[in-house]
């Protein structure tokens, strides 16, 4: 059983304390906690052998929007259902909320990297890492649970250019469809629903911080009213919610397709890697995929539909391969365009934050620490309480207990649109010595040493500012032909001056906020230690801010609308409000890659319900009836 560990986790023999505790919890959760490993709620890979050769619905990728797709999909008896996925089932320890960096760089991963810039990722040597999900479930298994759902004005602005069906009003019903919320309190709201397969809750187990944090922002009168950043207003400070069942992640996988496991009419077949959708080139009909699994090559066809859910990264990689795309790109490749799209790939966004923020802190109170210092919590104590109590540490989010949306100088006071959101993390750089988050941001070495060696497990917390709504725009290009090599990434962060001037305004706020007095009582002090690149700027200056925000460059793993939804008339749009493929039959594309604007918040959340409102028309056009639910 070990050989999992090995196989879902290539954490490197420099790592070899961290690489113990993972091993331990593996074989702690596989003899003590039955809930986690019962495998009759694992998934059935097909065999090849029953393999049909043709099914009505193909779906590629089972990632957060690919699962629900095919857990939809599949209710409807009569229609066989193909789900593709490159990756293998979940690890029992992506169960584990607290210990969710070390999957990144991992064979969970498929380990992107953008292209070099100087002017970003600078403490990364110019390449940003971009980790995605190569597993059943995507990044819902990478990522760090955080369930929001983004901003009314976002859907908004996509039904007013010429998206009908995607106002906010629409949006929140798939939301709530989706949703099981089990928080007592919010499970009352009329923002919230009770019914749906994606559990949502807080998270177990928080540190002191989570209520320091939410005493400052008592004292500055910024608490979201409510408590909930989904609900009503986003603005202001609030609990975070977890994509969480019973405290451990509820991953896509979990959620839609364990459930779904049982129908016959729902193939799943892993470690299968689609290289083509099949395109005739005269009907411009799409009529299958051609996919490898154990080095052999496979073809099956479709015959209502194909659907494209590989994320905003591989569905416009897989479009270009199959001959849509660019046509200019696609000839200097030497691919056969069956369709001229010269949005595909392009449109690329993310939320980006300034990483490495980190406010160094005395512990006044008679605990032992305040935030998560990894050896004191990565430990036999912490495996204990999680198997035998469930309870502990393991079950926290320490990279955001709490978290706030803000507008800064830039954004209109009087909307509720915020362009700012603030993470306040009681698991920092500082606190696991690098052990993951050195590894997992990519990081140099010498940038570590230089500045965070010298205050490594000390107690502290780290304020980070993230861009919501950025100018910039990036692209995917193809490499070659070969369907192996991965795309070329140029995220092409800060070209708008606008984004680090407001990642700046973030960072100043994060600052003042450590003035309450509640932080003046712990002595919250930024780290001494600044960039050597920074260190002639005047300290806390914009200057000083804009050159940290060029170093220590995060991406906050939301790389979106690179397939843009848009009716005919916009140029660059790749689907149309109902996600199909312009100029191709039978052809849809359903997940984070068609947003036309990323949206205010995490991207998880809205992925699963425009993953949601896409299968509900499908079931529209094919079952020739309206109405919402099925």
């Amino acid at each position: 059983m070990l050989a999992e560990v090995f196989a879902h986790l290539r954490i490197f023999v420099t790592y070899g304390p961290g690489m113990l505790f993972l091993i331990f919890l593996h074989e702690a959760i596989r003899v003590r906690r039955p809930d986690i490993i019962d495998k009759e709620n694992r998934i059935r890979n097909i065999e090849t052998s029953e393999l049909l050769e043709s099914y009505d619905f193909i779906v590629i990728g089972g990632g957060s929007a690919g699962s629900v797709i095919a857990s939809r999909l599949s209710e409807i008896e009569s229609w066989n259902v193909l789900l593709i996925e490159a990756g293998p089932d979940e690890s029992l320890l992506s169960e584990v909320p607290f210990i969710y960096p070390a999957l990144q760089h991992s064979t969970l991963d498929w380990e992107f990297e953008t292209e070099k810039s100087d002017r970003y990722c600078l403490a990364m040597d110019g390449i940003c890492s971009w980790p995605r999900g190569k597993v059943l479930g995507g990044s819902s298994v990478l990522n760090a649970m955080m369930y929001v759902r983004g901003n009314r004005h976002d859907y908004d602005r996509w039904a007013s250019l010429g998206n009908p069906g995607w106002d906010y009003k629409t949006m929140l019903h798939y939301f709530k469809k989706s949703e099981d919320m089990r928080d007592p309190t919010l499970a009352k709201s009329p923002y919230h629903g009770v019914n749906g397969y994606l559990t949502v809750e807080p998270f177990h187990f928080a540190s002191p911080l989570a209520d320091v944090t939410m005493a400052a922002f008592e004292e500055l009168n910024f608490l979201n009213e409510e408590n909930d950043i989904n609900g009503k207003s986003q603005q202001g400070l609030a609990q975070t919610q977890g994509t969480l069942r019973n405290g451990l992640r509820c991953s896509t996988n979990k959620a839609f397709l364990r459930p779904a496991n049982h129908r016959p009419n729902l193939h799943i077949t892993l470690n299968s890697f689609v290289q083509k959708i099949l395109i005739d080139p005269i009907t411009r009909n799409a009529y299958g995929v051609q996919f490898q699994r154990e080095n052999k090559l496979f073809e099956v066809h479709s015959t209502k539909e194909t659907i494209l859910c590989a994320g905003a990264i591989q569905s416009p990689q897989l479009l270009m391969l199959s001959g849509i795309g660019p046509a200019s790109h696609l000839n200097d490749i030497g691919i056969n365009v069956i369709h001229d799209s010269p949005g595909v790939g392009e449109n690329l966004q993310d939320h980006i934050a300034m990483g490495g923020v980190v406010y160094l802190i005395q512990n006044p109170f008679s605990v032992d620490t305040l935030s998560f210092v990894v050896p004191k919590m990565a430990n036999a104590i912490s495996i204990r309480n999680f198997v035998f109590n469930q309870d502990g540490p393991l079950y926290a989010m320490g990279a955001a207990e709490t978290m706030g949306f803000f507008n800064t100088k830039y954004q209109d006071p009087n909307v509720d649109w915020p362009d700012v959101q603030l993470f306040f993390a009681a698991y920092s750089d500082v606190t696991d010595g690098g052990l993951f988050s050195q590894r997992g941001s990519g990081i140099s070495y010498e940038y570590y040493s230089q500045v965070f060696e010298h205050v490594v497990y000390k107690d502290s917390i780290m304020i980070i500012p993230l861009l919501m709504r950025p100018e910039s725009r990036g692209r995917i290009l193809l490499k070659s032909d070969d369907p192996m090599e991965y795309p070329i990434i140029h995220a092409n962060y800060f070209d708008s001056p606008h984004d680090i001037n407001v990642l700046i305004e973030g960072s100043k706020f994060g600052y003042e906020i450590t003035k309450t007095s509640i932080f003046r009582a712990l002595n919250a002090t930024l780290n001494p230690a600044v960039i050597p690149n920074c260190s002639g700027l005047v300290y806390l200056s914009d200057d000083f801010w804009r050159c940290m925000a060029r170093h220590y460059t995060q991406t906050i793993y939301h790389p979106s609308g690179t397939c843009k939804m848009g009716p005919s008339s916009d140029p660059l749009a790749v689907v149309d409000p109902r996600l199909r493929v312009h100029g191709i039959h039978n052809l849809r594309v359903i997940d984070t890659s068609i947003m036309p604007y990323i949206v205010t918040g995490n991207t998880n959340a809205p992925t699963i319900a425009i993953a949601e409102k896409g299968a509900d028309m499908i079931k529209e056009d094919h079952l020739h009836y309206g109405g919402k639910n099925y």
